[in-house]
């Protein structure tokens, strides 16, 4: 392993996910689900996903149109924005294992979809076909997502113990509409 490309990797793509929608994401669903499951989801998602880009990112590229990939990420975002806004109303305990369970796998998608394709996801296909060292580009790029992510995931889990739960529920349905509905409209411009 290359220390000097996973430094690279790590920087370009720590800088590349701060404050991206990524991490909203990430912090959002902290304020829904408790951390540990969401960090598991979210982790999980950026594993496959760099192994996915450094591997078969181009090929996954020529078979999956981008348009597609937006409007399943765009319907994904919508349906969780409706989730939320409905939790506001409720008072549920979001601690037993069917929630850890739930939100590991909403954690996963959310993420998976949201990043599918996306600028980070290209520029681990480029580094790793520049420099040669996959392993040193997915390890660096790996732990720079997992550090931004966890970063959101620790100011979303803070939030909810200082703000009430229903009107975070209600901004993070917010938040999931607002992606929703401009990766739908990325779709319905052609713009990718």
């Amino acid at each position: 392993m290359d220390p000097g490309v996973a430094a690279s990797a790590f920087a370009l793509l720590f800088v590349a996910e701060m404050g991206d929608k990524t991490q909203l994401t990430a912090m959002t669903l902290a304020t829904r689900y408790r951390a540990l499951p969401v960090a598991i989801g979210v982790c999980s998602a950026f594993l496959v996903l760099n192994l996915l880009a450094v591997l078969v990112g181009q090929v996954l590229f020529r078979y999956v149109p981008q348009q597609a990939v937006l409007l399943a990420a765009g319907a994904l975002f919508l349906v969780f924005a409706w989730k939320s806004w409905q939790a506001s109303d409720e008072d549920e305990d979001e601690t037993g294992p069917a929630d850890a369970r739930s939100a590991v796998i909403t954690s996963f998608l959310m993420i998976f979809m949201a990043e599918l394709g996306d600028k980070t996801q290209l520029a681990l296909i480029a580094l790793a076909a520049s420099s040669g060292a996959v392993w040193s580009v997915f390890t660096g790029a790996t732990l720079a997502l997992w550090a931004v992510s966890l970063i959101g995931i620790f100011v979303g889990a803070t939030l909810l113990k200082n703000v009430p739960k229903a009107l975070m529920h209600r901004a993070a349905a917010l938040l999931f509409a607002v992606f929703g509905f401009l990766a739908l409209w990325r779709a319905a411009a052609g713009t990718v």
